[in-house]
């Protein structure tokens, strides 16, 4: 049985080498990297990290939703120095 086997994938090099930096300054390289995740991958039985979104990205997305539903309940914006000034205003009111 072989030590090793080699895989060839294709990626898109400013992928590549941002990811290489990121795993160097954990001091591996990318096929360590790949290795764990493979690794890891085995030892749960699945992918080892979830895809599910969390509830806070949930909630936010049924904020966008209720306001996409009902517009006139919420203010709407042309730019945003004229947002910043009514927070400004509403975090002064509650002070």
């Amino acid at each position: 049985m072989a030590k090793t086997a080699t895989m060839t994938i294709r990626l898109d090099p400013k992928v590549k080498n941002a990811a290489e930096d990121i795993y160097a300054s954990y001091g591996m390289s990318l096929t360590e990297a790949i290795n764990v995740f493979l690794f890891k991958s085995l030892y749960v039985k699945g992918l080892p990290f979830d895809l599910r979104p969390s509830d806070e990205t949930i909630e936010a997305l049924n904020e966008v939703k209720e306001m996409k539903r009902h517009p006139e309940r919420y203010t709407g914006y042309s730019n945003v120095h004229q947002m910043i000034k009514d927070v400004l205003a509403e975090e002064d009111e509650q002070a």
